[in-house]
């Protein structure tokens, strides 16, 4: 007897079914090549050879004469099937022994493991020499009842529709309360700018600008030290902090438990010291019932949230628009096939419908007019039209006889066939497209990755300059207090010059967070 060998080649360069059959054409012819399996979507060939005649890296080289990439796959495993039952029935140790052993005995079957709390049995085998199910039958033989565990077809886990109801909440929360702030600010700067085009004309006193100053109405203060729009921008801070940051404080919280830095972390610390220092200056200012109203940073929190829980909608909208697409692309996969038994000359012997896990390969499967293909196959007998658009997009039937190739998921139009399958499962073409959306979705684009990156070193960098903002405006401030004096206005006479230091160094520090916090790279 011939030893048999198998070995996988990864295959690039592949366009259509044409060079699928150019492949498996050519390489057919020559010696030692016992059979080869082409998937077009996987771009992988499954080959089985004689390894006294050829070896893998020569088939590859075969391969590479067509005019195609061609690489051995090291990792042959990827060929193995697995599959997931519910066995009922068991009733303890021993069961789990009988199942396990009589299945390791099975020729075909590599690794099993039976769990009898959950009656789940995890198997893995050999496509090739046993399938889902022979194995189904060797365990009803031992006198148990067993099922597929149902796949969820519905793609749930693909669906945004939560996060976007989420980050929409976030985003509207932020912005009913960020519209007032904002006009809060440009109002104040507004008339600070007449006022000062006032004072550059009419040379007034201090005194007077002071007076000027707080008849404005926003200035009026409600306490000593409270103004209305210091009042007013707290009052519209509060629940933003609350309602629009919840996620991100979470998120935060997580990525801090794990010793990492993300973007979400930034956000919370600029945001969170934004609100705390201007809350606690106004505690201050109250206290000492300051005159000149404090500078505070009730706008930087709203604004913040708004541009980046936008950012997540946005996201969130985009990535549900592609499973959207997937779901219907799963939608369209067959749930049941009809398995056939041929006797000699193509006699039907009998029909079995089965669920379409089910069907292994080699099976010869049945289609009726306007069923769809439940796996793909090659057609043994009959002819039709069958409209392949879900995956060329070509509207027009294609003609399908004896021969040909089809794939799952199209539908047959007005004859009946006969197809051997070739490819089940997850091997499938239509299973194999959803395979790499769901890729593409889960896996991050390159540049978001260096910018998640980046983002873990950026944190505590900016958190470093900004301790580095503190001590230096501190020291230079003991050192020379009137450069300190000149950048620090309407600071109280009364306090003395080292609390005047302290206060301006901390606000040049909390300056650096919050405007390094909502950096370019975060928002994009």
């Amino acid at each position: 007897t011939k030893t048999i060998s198998k070995c996988y080649v990864q295959v690039t360069g592949m366009t259509c079914a044409s060079c699928v059959a150019n492949i498996e054409r050519n390489l057919r012819r020559e010696d030692g090549i016992h059979s080869i399996l082409v998937a077009l979507m996987a771009g992988k060939a499954e080959v089985r050879y004689n390894p006294a005649v050829i070896h893998p890296s020569a088939i590859a080289e075969l391969i590479r004469e067509l005019g195609f990439g061609a690489t051995v796959m090291e990792n042959c495993g990827e060929g193995d099937g697995i599959l997931e039952l519910v066995v009922r029935g068991m009733t303890c140790a021993s069961c789990v022994h009988k199942i396990e052993s009589t299945l390791m005995k099975t020729n075909g079957v590599l690794y099993c493991s039976v769990a009898l709390a959950t009656n789940k049995a995890h198997i893995k085998y050999d496509p090739e020499i046993i399938g889902p199910r022979d194995i189904i039958q060797v365990i009803k033989d031992l006198g148990f009842a067993t099922s597929l565990v149902k796949k969820d077809r519905s793609a749930s886990h693909l669906d945004h529709k939560q996060e976007i109801r989420q980050w929409k909440r976030s985003f509207v929360v932020s912005l009913v309360f960020c519209i007032p702030v904002m006009g809060l600010m440009i109002y104040m700067m507004v008339m600070d700018s007449q006022l000062a085009d006032a004072h550059a004309h009419h040379n007034m006193s201090s005194e007077e600008m002071e007076t000027l100053h707080s008849s404005m109405a926003l200035e009026y203060q409600l306490l000593p030290g409270l103004s209305v729009m210091n009042f007013l921008s707290f009052l519209l801070c509060v629940p933003v902090q609350i309602f629009g940051g919840w996620h991100f404080y979470i998120q935060a919280y997580k990525a801090l438990k794990h010793k990492t830095a993300n973007m979400d972390v930034l956000i919370v610390l600029a945001t969170s010291i934004a609100f705390v220092y201007s809350f606690v200056i106004l505690l201050v200012a109250m206290a000492e019932k300051a005159k000149v109203n404090p500078v505070t940073f009730f706008d930087t929190p709203p604004m913040l949230f708004v541009f980046i829980s936008l950012g997540r909608w946005l996201e969130h909208v985009a990535k549900g628009k592609t499973s959207e697409a997937l779901a219907r692309l799963i939608s369209l996969q067959a749930t049941e096939a009809t398995i056939v038994t041929l006797g000699p000359d193509n006699v039907l012997l009998s029909e079995e419908q089965v669920d379409v896990e089910l069907v292994q390969r080699g099976d010869i499967v049945k289609v009726i007019p306007g069923g769809k293909f439940p796996v793909d196959g090659r057609v043994i007998e009959g002819h039709s039209m069958v409209d392949e658009s879900l995956i060329t997009g070509e509207a027009m039937p294609v003609t399908k006889k004896p021969g040909n190739t089809v794939i799952a998921g199209s539908i047959n139009q007005n004859g009946s066939l006969l197809i051997s399958a070739t490819h089940v499962g997850a091997d499938t073409t239509l299973s194999q497209i959803v395979k790499l959306v769901e890729e593409a979705q889960t896996s991050k684009a390159p540049i978001q990755q260096f910018a998640d990156k980046l983002s873990g070193y950026f944190v505590p960098s900016i958190v470093a300059v900004s301790v580095v903002t503190l001590f230096a405006w501190i020291i230079i401030g003991f050192v020379d207090f009137e450069i300190v004096e000149k950048y620090f206005l309407g600071y109280n006479k009364s306090i003395s010059a080292a609390e005047v230091i302290i206060r301006f160094a901390f606000q040049a520090s909390i300056t650096v967070l919050c405007i390094a916090c909502p950096c370019s790279l975060g928002l994009a």
